[in-house]
């Protein structure tokens, strides 16, 4: 049984930009998706063993056979939304929807083994997103999505076999949607988000004999929302259960931590939280506390580096292959990125794109901690500019960048661009860094240093209002992520560290 813990492990176990979190347990362990939207590889798959403890092994989606982000463009927060992760029949099963300009396009892809190779896709003709996969004891697979509506389908083909059609829809708030079909005992339950993703978010549930139904609603209704509360945790949804091996429940869920003055700004994206699940005499979950310290938690948890930080995360390229970590914008980038034309360093070959282009030569990490401390070393001798770059979208940037003999610090904020501060360039190659820090900031959520390592330490170039860097100003279902660009011409990056500061 779980164990109470008065400051046991933290929340958010999956910190930064990971939303629409969907599980399943094989054995002991247990296996992760979350959404990823325009940012190419598609997917991240992580393992645990204790739902805490969350190792990234993967991203299902990392071919172009398998992903076009490019009818994206025009809106960040298009791409790949909302999988639903699931093991069946000795596979494992993964089921999501490629929203772009051109339309939706649904589709699920198989593997033996989590961490890849994925197969290619197999196309479900449905009109919405957030479907979920599930098998009933006659081995028919359903598929259930935003509406919410659902349909039978040949698992081989895709192919629809009967529906779709209307099915249980929540409670009469908006957007229902993110519903989970699973089997506890003799009932069938509808687990599904609604509200909206943003403040008013909820989760709620029904149960019925079949997959099908009839849905008998649960008169808790909703099981869980932090709406209208003074809660550090807010917009709380989307969410989806799992038993682990001794017979207890959880929900892994998404979340954001808003900080500054009203309205509250989220800078990290939607997080994935985990909490505990326990069942009342009428068989309706009831949901423990979504909390920074989990007050349950499994028995083999020893505690994640959410917030605060922990060590460095160090990047030298001297492996064969980047992290799956990384991420590019709406394409691979195999010609641009090399780990092998200067061995030991990761050199990035700039197109005239910069980081105001929907294609920019980029490559990034997700930003996981509200105060987190970022630093590289670049020889751009070779480039018109090159540097890193903290980005929600193409609208929404700052960097810190060499140009020639200067060391740059832009800020772009929606139509406007401007460069806010300049530094005579030190010889050869340059550290540069971005700092965010919450310390210093009042009604904005944080501040972000940008600058470089001088000979007298790190000589700060400008401190800019984090705000701009939100959802709630750039809209959308993204965070921040921070990495690495060039533009015209080639420049080679020797390490990247990234540091979550207590």
């Amino acid at each position: 049984m779980p164990s109470e813990r008065a400051t046991g492990p933290m929340n958010p176990v999956i910190p930064g930009f990971h939303p629409d979190p969907s599980v399943c347990r094989v054995g002991p362990e247990y296996f992760l998706a979350a959404s990823s939207f325009s940012y190419f590889p598609g997917v991240p798959v992580f393992r645990s063993t204790d739902l805490v403890n969350w190792t990234q092994i993967g991203n299902a989606l990392d071919r172009r056979s398998q992903l076009d982000l490019s009818a994206t463009r025009g809106w960040s927060s298009l791409g790949i939304c909302a999988p639903t992760l699931r093991h069946h029949d000795g596979r494992f099963w993964l089921i999501t929807t490629n929203s772009t300009m051109a339309g939706m396009h649904t589709f699920f892809v198989t593997a033996e083994d989590p961490a890849g190779p994925w197969s290619e896709p197999v196309t479900v003709d449905i009109d919405n997103i957030d479907p979920d996969l599930a098998w009933d004891d006659e081995g028919n697979c359903w598929v259930t999505y935003a509406g919410i509506n659902q349909c039978r389908i040949d698992d081989a083909t895709g192919k629809i076999l009967e529906g779709p059609y209307p099915t249980w829809s929540g409670t009469g708030l908006q957007f229902p949607e993110a519903p989970h079909l699973f089997r506890r005992g003799d009932w069938w339950y509808l687990l599904l988000a609604e509200g909206g993703t943003e403040r008013g978010h909820a989760v709620s549930i029904a149960r019925g004999p079949s997959p099908q139904g009839p849905w008998e609603p649960c008169p808790a209704n909703p099981v869980l929302s932090h709406r209208s509360t003074d809660h550090p945790i807010q917009n709380t949804g989307h969410a989806d259960l799992v038993e682990a091996p001794d017979g207890s429940w959880w929900m892994l869920l998404l979340g954001v931590r808003p900080r500054g003055l009203t309205p509250g700004f989220h800078v990290l994206g939607r997080e994935t939280f985990l909490t505990s699940v326990t069942w009342d005499d009428d068989g309706w979950p009831v949901i423990g506390p979504v909390d920074a310290h989990l007050a349950s938690a499994p028995p083999a948890a020893t505690g994640a580096p959410a917030e605060p930080g922990g060590s460095p995360v160090r990047d030298d390229f001297d492996a064969t292959a980047l992290h799956p970590r990384w991420l590019t914008v709406r394409r691979p980038l195999e010609a641009a990125l090399s780990l092998t034309s200067s061995p030991g360093r990761l050199t990035v070959t700039g197109t005239a794109a910069t980081m105001d282009h929907e294609e920019p030569v980029f490559v990034g990490r997700r930003q996981q901690h509200h105060r987190c401390r970022t630093r590289a070393l670049v020889d751009a001798d070779g480039c018109a500019e090159a540097g890193l770059s903290i980005r929600m979208d193409e609208h929404f940037h700052y960097e810190v960048a060499v140009r020639a003999a200067e060391i740059i610090v832009r800020a772009r904020i929606g139509p406007l661009a401007s460069i806010v501060a300049r530094a005579p360039k030190p010889d050869g190659p340059v550290v540069l860094g971005i700092d965010t820090d919450t310390e210093t900031a009042l009604w904005n959520p944080d501040e972000i240093t940008l600058g470089f390592e001088s000979g007298d330490g790190f000589a700060a170039l400008a401190n800019l209002d984090g705000r701009f860097l939100s959802t709630e100003v750039a809209t959308g279902f993204t965070g921040r992520v921070i990495g690495m660009y060039a533009v015209e011409g080639t420049a080679a990056f020797d390490w990247f560290t990234y540091e979550g500061i207590t």
